[in-house]
């Protein structure tokens, strides 16, 4: 018998393997998620996420958070929420006194524009205000909570039924007034025919005007939702910017027909 040649026998074995490699590929499923995935085809179902991403919506309105205690004083934050997004958010309560005035008229407002930015709780403190920053964030938390816990603030209780709607906060912003150092404007929120949030968008600023209105302010805000109306007393020491505050107070409540 004559023996097989070297090279018909290498022709063979290679024919054999590649029958082989044939059958298995096409023995293997043809649903194989990862090289769908790097083939740039659709997830598979169970990759798929909640929309919420497992965060609880807030809804319209204004809540306030709990007061936090620092070394210093207290911190407390109110959110404005206006579709389902923070539109502002404010101290109503900030360290007094001393070096902390000119903190808090830096660090508060750095704080508000961050909790605006982040829309949420992850904010980052503010260098030179690190009990400050831990109180604003901490109360920011808590309005947060709160905000997400009822739903909507003002209207997340029973038996109100179809007034829920007309408890609704609504804003108004008062005309500017002109005084000797610069305008000052007013915006007021009414909610249930009172007003539950006082703030000057316009006050004097340069000079000496930052440190008057940064103490006298706060104090006007604070006046103004306590006395319901723009009877309210000048600050010592703001003569100016007290009467431009009321002025423009008295507009904003008679735009808000009270």
């Amino acid at each position: 018998m004559r023996k097989s040649h070297p090279v018909r026998r290498a022709v063979l074995a290679t024919a054999a393997t590649v029958s082989g490699i044939v059958l298995l590929l096409s023995l293997k499923p043809a649903s194989d998620p990862g090289s769908a995935a790097a083939a740039g085809g659709a997830a598979p179902p169970a990759a798929a996420q909640s929309p919420q991403g497992g965060s609880r919506p807030i809804g319209d309105g204004t809540v306030t958070g709990d007061a936090a205690s620092t070394q210093y004083g207290a911190v407390q934050v109110r959110l404005t929420v206006s579709g389902g997004r923070i539109t502002r958010a404010e101290a109503v309560q900030a360290p007094k006194g001393g070096q902390s005035d000119q903190i808090t008229s830096t660090a508060v407002p750095r704080l508000n524009q961050a909790a605006v930015a982040a829309q949420g709780g992850e904010i980052d403190a503010v260098s030179g205000a690190t009990y400050t920053s831990a109180g604003y964030e901490k109360s920011l938390q808590s309005a947060l909570d709160k905000a997400r816990a009822a739903g909507a603030p003002e209207s997340s209780g029973s038996g109100s039924g179809g007034n829920a709607g007309s408890e609704r906060a609504r804003t108004v912003t008062g005309d500017a007034a002109q005084t000797q150092y610069g305008p000052v404007q007013v915006r007021i929120t009414v909610s249930g025919g009172r007003i539950t949030r006082a703030e000057a968008v316009q006050t004097p600023k340069g000079g000496q005007s930052d440190q008057i209105t940064s103490s006298a302010v706060p104090r006007l805000n604070q006046a103004a939702v306590a006395a319901g109306g723009a009877e309210i007393d000048a600050v010592s020491g703001a003569t100016y910017t007290s009467a431009g505050y009321k002025q423009s107070l008295q507009s904003a409540l008679d735009k808000a027909g009270g």
